[in-house]
């Protein structure tokens, strides 16, 4: 079984096309689709399901791309330790992070980063706090930036917490409140929300102190970006909470103090069972302590 097998069988299986995966890997598609056939035959079991319309993985292939994964990454991270060992960074670096991050400016530390190290490939995926955490843990992320609620902290990683921050109300311009110096959570109790979605980190800030006040509130729109929820509050259709140091990204709202607001911590999270040598780049970059784990504020 070879390394560029599974790199083709991944790409079949991220692509769904045996075309996109061949252009994707810079081959004819008949190389690539012999190759697979050679594996099939290796392991005794057909990985995708071919038809003249779509192409899916088989039960056997979706037990094959796992451990596909994991070895193309170990590869990866072997010839990455090399590299460094030489005094080269290379590799890959794979961020992730939630959308209102305020603590680090993501564009301008890789913008800094590829000046610095142009041979290692940047990935950058955005999401909630609890799948990032995941995603480092099973090694598809190297680094990646989460908002938590203080009564909670990255578990089964190593975490570095960045900073510290309360949530504000934001509101259109026109909206009554807008005049205000600042409101309370009851006042705030009897508008129209808009937030992320139930059971992420980001909605379980403003939920808990709701909850903690003995307060109901009524969420009429969720969505996944803090961008939209501006949108949407910038309209008048609802008002959000969002962490202070994100809101002035935002453009067409006002903000409101809060005087009994939630507050929410800032991590980088890397694996706890070490970080490969381009993410050890990254967050020295950051200012990071070498040391894994370190728990010190910028």
């Amino acid at each position: 079984m070879e390394l560029q097998q599974m790199r083709y069988v991944l790409a079949v299986a991220e692509t769904n096309s045996f075309t996109r995966a061949a252009e994707r890997c810079l081959v004819v598609q008949s190389a690539l689709s012999h190759q697979i056939s050679r594996l099939e035959k290796e392991l005794g079991a057909r990985l995708f399901e071919r038809t003249s319309r779509r192409v899916r993985l088989t039960p056997a292939g979706a037990a094959f791309l796992p451990a596909a994964r994991q070895c193309l990454d170990a590869a990866e991270r072997a010839a990455a330790e090399v590299a460094a060992a030489v005094g080269e960074v290379r590799g890959r670096l794979a961020v992730g992070l939630i959308p209102t991050v305020a603590a680090v400016d993501i564009p301008g530390a890789l913008r800094d980063f590829r000046q610095r190290y142009p041979q290692v490939r940047i990935g950058l995926r955005v999401g909630a706090s609890e799948d990032l955490v995941e995603q480092v843990k099973q090694g598809a992320l190297d680094v990646a930036f989460l908002g938590l609620p203080t009564t909670s902290r990255p578990q089964g990683v190593a975490a570095h917490e960045l900073a510290r921050d309360r949530l504000v109300a934001v509101v259109a311009p026109d909206h009554p409140l807008a005049d205000e110096p600042a409101v309370d959570l009851r006042r705030l109790s009897t508008e129209v929300f808009v937030d992320l979605p139930a059971g992420t980190a980001g909605r379980a800030q403003s939920d808990q102190a709701f909850s903690a006040a003995g307060l109901g509130r009524d969420v009429a729109f969720e969505v996944t970006t803090a961008e939209f929820i501006g949108r949407l509050v910038e309209q008048g259709l609802a008002i959000a909470m969002l962490p202070s140091a994100y809101v002035p990204q935002l453009t067409g709202v006002t903000t409101i103090e809060v005087t009994d607001a939630p507050a929410r911590v800032e991590y980088v999270i890397w694996s706890s069972v070490g970080r490969p040598p381009a993410a050890t780049a990254f967050l020295a970059i950051l200012d990071i302590p070498a040391t894994e784990g370190a728990d010190r504020r910028l």
